[in-house]
């Protein structure tokens, strides 16, 4: 299926989803399932079997299904990728080798806080015991909770003393939005060059992917090195403001 046919039967896919139509929903599914495939190959070997990972993305996918408005201005795969990497995320996180209980994590986070407090505070690093008695809790339940705070922490879990904000919210995690952004950006360049003119296709792909001069790519396409120089321009403008 072309490109441009493929981007206009999702638009209508997602028109009759919006309005309800699940055989809709279940047909865009499929259509995008090698988005999900492709987003899932990144989580190999973290201990959840691929077609696990498919099946968990999937949820992802159906969640930016239903959550997508065209007033957005985002390209769909562009916008379903960042929700199919979170929901496979938290299943990672969540189903980690080590099950912690909620209350620890809480009290962990509490101690950790107050830990972060002394040392800002009193240039000094506090024991188990003195944490554990500022807290109120026992030194058993001290250590079990500093234990707890380990990265296999869930980050979807609220904050101590919140019901609504979670760890998510207030810690950055820079690899995980950095490996968002650099395969958003790869989806959303990938969706503007199919929608360029099919000479500017072949210059992108001769030039940026096969790595050939503009004398080359002149020769190939039967033009001038001149021509292929400002058409490689204009297309690159139109790259930058496609993707501003």
């Amino acid at each position: 299926m072309e490109t441009s046919t493929l981007y206009e039967r999702n638009q209508e896919l997602l028109r009759r989803a919006s309005e309800g139509d699940s055989e809709a929903e279940a047909a865009l599914v499929e259509e995008n399932l090698g988005l999900v495939r492709k987003v899932a190959r990144r989580f190999l070997d973290r201990g959840t079997e691929y077609e696990d990972l498919v099946q968990i993305g999937t949820i992802g996918m159906i969640k930016a299904i239903r959550s997508f408005s065209p007033e957005r201005g985002t390209v769909f795969s562009t916008y379903a990728v960042p929700l199919i990497i979170g929901e496979i995320r938290r299943h990672l996180r969540d189903e980690g080798p080590i099950k912690v209980s909620r209350i620890y994590k809480r009290q962990g986070m509490m101690l950790m806080c107050e830990k972060n407090r002394i040392a800002a505070e009193e240039g000094r690093e506090a024991g188990v015991a003195e944490l554990a008695a500022r807290c109120g809790v026992s030194v058993e339940e001290a250590a079990i909770s500093l234990d707890a705070m380990s990265p296999v922490t869930s980050l979807s879990d609220f904050v101590y003393g919140e019901d609504t904000v979670t760890y998510e919210n207030v810690i950055p995690d820079e690899e995980s939005e950095r490996e968002s952004e650099r395969i958003c950006d790869r989806v959303a360049l990938t969706q503007c060059i199919h929608r360029l003119p099919e000479m500017w296709q072949k210059i992108v792909l001769m030039r940026y992917f096969r790595n050939m001069t503009q004398q080359q790519t002149a020769t190939a396409l039967g033009l001038t090195q001149v021509k292929i120089s400002r058409e490689e321009k204009k297309l690159l403008a139109a790259l930058r403001e496609e993707l501003s």
